[in-house]
């Protein structure tokens, strides 16, 4: 049952998604015909080239021959470059991926501590300042803390490139821009979830056993404190591997995000839909992970 739910909601998810992005790139002002051949380009020579790339069938007719083509694993072809597409997105995923899991890394290994911490210190001074600064950072959005970073430590101190992929010292500045933000919903949802346990029965029992109060905050007041966590940490990952658009096109990353922007620019449509496209899969395979996940966290959750 479990499964056919989950095969039924896939289905269902990536044909509205396939839908609503077919029919949103062809609302968008512009054609591609004219972004390839210019506007000194002849009516003779658009109507060739548009006839050529199928732009000239009815919309009903190019989507239907675009989900035949899909269900037989064929993703296109660009119609700028002629390449083939899936190349295209195996060459930029990877990046996209690294990127999302350095900044997952970085938004785990800083916020989880700071919002125990935080909770730890609940009402005292150390609380209200990491208070004060996750807030703010969860305030910086990523168009304005990237290209502050940049300033500081690739303009000014030259410690690190200013974009681009060519050293491994590249993706720190886009993976702290968004680490960071993530580092700080993390912090304020630990501190809430553990507050909200401290006070039970049974952490008390177990203070009572004479347990360390660090066994008791890591092996049962963050169990229970988790599934908020969880949840939070799957749509933040959902939205990192959605390409983190921004970020990637603030420092020159090619990632799915930086092509997925290329794309829309260009008018490529067929590029568009298979970015939109591998995009709703991680965020339909992170849900997934997400809810198995839960059931390790809690033996209780039922996963239906």
């Amino acid at each position: 049952m479990f499964l056919i739910k989950r095969l039924t909601n896939f289905l269902t998810v990536t044909f509205g998604v396939l839908l609503l992005t077919f029919l949103l790139i062809h609302l968008v002002p512009g054609d591609p015909v004219e972004v390839m051949l210019g506007e000194s380009a002849s009516s003779a020579d658009r109507e060739t080239l548009r006839a050529e790339l199928g732009l000239d069938q009815p919309l009903l007719q190019q989507f239907g021959a675009y989900l035949n083509r899909l269900a037989h694993g064929d993703l296109g072809h660009s119609i700028h470059t002629r390449t083939p597409i899936a190349g295209l997105v195996h060459s930029r995923y990877p990046a996209t991926l690294k990127l999302a899991l350095l900044s997952l890394v970085i938004g785990l290994t800083v916020g989880i501590p700071l919002g125990i911490f935080s909770a730890l210190k609940a009402g005292r001074w150390q609380d209200i300042l990491v208070t004060i600064v996750s807030v703010r950072l969860a305030a910086m959005p990523a168009f304005w803390l990237g290209p502050v970073l940049m300033l500081m430590f690739a303009v000014w101190l030259g410690w690190l490139p200013v974009s681009g992929m060519e050293t491994s010292t590249s993706i720190i500045l886009p993976a702290v821009t968004l680490g960071f933000g993530l580092s700080a919903i993390l912090t304020r949802m630990t501190r809430t979830s553990l507050l909200e346990v401290l006070n039970d029965d049974y952490i008390r029992t177990a203070r009572a056993k004479g347990l360390s109060e660090r066994v008791v905050i890591l092996r049962h007041a963050m169990r229970a404190a988790l599934l908020p966590i969880i949840t939070i940490v799957g749509l933040q990952m959902g939205s990192l591997l959605a390409g983190a658009v921004i970020t990637e096109t603030i420092f020159s990353w090619d990632g799915i995000g930086r092509l997925l922007v290329e794309s829309i620019e260009k008018r490529d449509y067929p590029v568009t839909q298979a970015c939109v496209l591998v995009v709703a899969l991680s965020y339909v395979a992170v849900n997934l992970f997400t809810d198995l996940l839960y059931k390790l966290a809690d033996p209780r959750v039922r996963v239906t």
